[in-house]
C-alpha cells in the first residue's frame, strides 16, 4: 500500500468518526483507493454505492479544507459514479 493511501485513511478517519451509511470508495489517481463504510475507513477497491474520483493534488487540497468538493466537483477536478446523495453528504465531512 501506498504511503498516500495510508495517510488518506488516517486523515479521513479523523474527519468521519464511526463510519457512514452504505459505502463510499475514493479514488486517488495513480496511487489506489480509500474505502468507507459503517465500519469506518480502510484501504480498499471493494465496490461501493458511490465512487469520487480525483487526482492527489485534489484530494489534498479537499482533505486541507483549501477546495471544497462541491467546487471540484463543478470544475471537473472530482467525479462521482453513483448515489449523489452519498456524495453529498460525505463533502459534509470535508468542511
Amino acid at each position: 500500500m501506498s504511503d498516500v493511501i495510508d495517510a488518506a485513511v488516517k486523515a479521513l478517519s479523523e474527519k468521519i468518526e464511526g463510519g457512514i451509511d452504505g459505502s463510499v470508495k475514493f479514488v486517488i489517481e495513480g496511487e489506489g483507493a480509500v474505502y468507507l463504510d459503517e465500519d469506518g475507513v480502510r484501504a480498499g477497491d471493494d465496490d461501493a454505492d458511490v465512487t469520487l474520483s480525483a487526482d492527489l493534488e485534489t484530494f489534498q487540497a479537499m482533505l486541507a479544507g483549501d477546495v471544497h468538493p462541491t467546487a471540484a466537483f463543478m470544475t471537473g477536478k472530482l467525479t462521482i459514479d453513483g448515489d449523489m446523495g452519498k456524495a453529498m453528504k460525505l463533502g459534509a465531512a470535508f468542511g
